[in-house]
């Protein structure tokens, strides 16, 4: 099993930048792609970004693109978001995600590790 700890979440104001941090701990051998989901209030969880094991071409929904970026230290065992220019519509609950599959995609059944989440939210 792997376990997935989130922080660096908080309260801001737009145009503003936080720093997600997530920590692997466990069988972490065993795990390659990593991925930030967010699930905003009364929305379905969405994707936000992922990156592979070497970090190579990481992907990025439309909307952040230029803004966030995802990096992570496999030496470390830790994923990062830093995100940038913040806007009310990032609001949500962001979650860090971890696969077996060394790919970076999209889609969240690639995953099977998820942590509890961190709150960010954005006033305007």
């Amino acid at each position: 099993q792997v376990q997935l700890v989130e922080s660096g979440g908080g309260l801001v104001q737009a145009g503003d930048s936080l720093r997600l941090f997530c920590a692997a701990s466990g069988r972490t051998s065993t795990v390659y792609g990593m991925a930030w989901f967010r699930q905003a209030p009364g929305k379905e969880r969405e994707f936000v970004a992922a990156i592979s094991w070497s970090g190579t071409i990481p992907l990025y929904k439309d909307s952040v693109k230029g803004r966030f970026t995802i990096a992570r230290d496999n030496a470390k065992n830790s994923l990062y978001l830093q995100m940038n220019s913040l806007k009310s519509e990032d609001t949500a609950v962001y979650y860090c995600a971890a696969g077996t599959s060394n790919v970076a995609t999209t889609r969240a059944s690639a995953y099977e590790y998820w942590g509890q989440g961190t709150q960010v939210t954005v006033s305007s």
